[in-house]
């Protein structure tokens, strides 16, 4: 699938023009799409880039890319991003299996548009069909809010870098990785994850996408969204 998701990316990077702010997603679909910038800055674009992540502020650096911060700029013009989802048809994504969930959704909702690039297999009819919900809590407490996301109806884990440390995020938060299978009524979850004291963020990222880039054998196709 690599090839499919480098040949979304270097589709996705020709929406970023001269002069632009661009955010700078996380993961390894992502990172296609910053070296593919980088090969435009090279060749004499001019860009800033606020990246989703540590790791992928360091990739931007090494491959020329200016950096800013959302405290230095008043908008993003365009966030290029991979998604772990994509329903077809509304384009809701499932994203944080990078572990950058928080700062992604930060980024892309600061954004003009929201552009997501993905191998075709990513594609489903209903999120959560192959991928848990990512959601990022504070360390404190957290076995408290594992159990009312249990009360939802979630499989819950606390993700681990290597079976026995806990992950933690940029921001120092833990990640909980829920299954609740294919979601029948993905806004109601939304809601229901928003009113959880001690959740910071979830990977339920809906209406924010513009475009999808899908890469895969035919070649790189895109989507957009339905009229909401």
């Amino acid at each position: 699938m690599d090839q499919f998701k480098k040949a979304a990316a270097e589709a996705a990077v020709t929406q970023v023009k001269d002069g632009m702010i661009v955010g700078l997603g996380t993961g390894s679909t992502a990172a296609y799409a910053v070296e593919a910038l980088g090969k435009r800055v090279r060749a004499g674009l001019r860009i800033q880039g606020i990246p989703t992540s540590e790791h992928t502020a360091k990739q931007a650096s090494t491959v020329g890319i200016t950096l800013t911060t959302l405290a230095e700029q008043t908008h993003v013009d365009i966030t290029i991003d991979g998604a772990d989802e994509v329903e077809l048809g509304t384009l809701n994504l499932i994203k944080g299996h990078g572990g950058a969930l928080l700062r992604e959704k930060i980024v892309a909702s600061a954004s003009t548009r929201l552009v997501i690039i993905v191998d075709e297999s990513k594609l489903v009819d209903r999120l959560g069909s192959h991928f848990a919900v990512p959601v990022e809590v504070v360390p404190f407490g957290w076995q408290t809010v594992a159990k009312k996301l249990e009360a939802l109806g979630a499989r819950v884990s606390l993700r681990t870098t290597d079976g026995f440390s806990t992950f933690v995020t940029d921001s120092e938060h833990y990640i909980l990785d829920c299954n609740f299978g294919p979601i029948a009524a993905p806004a109601a979850l939304n809601d229901e994850l928003n009113r959880i004291v001690g959740l910071v963020e979830h990977g339920l990222f809906l209406e924010m996408t513009s475009e999808v880039f899908v890469g895969g054998p035919g070649g790189v196709r895109t989507l957009t969204a339905a009229p909401r």
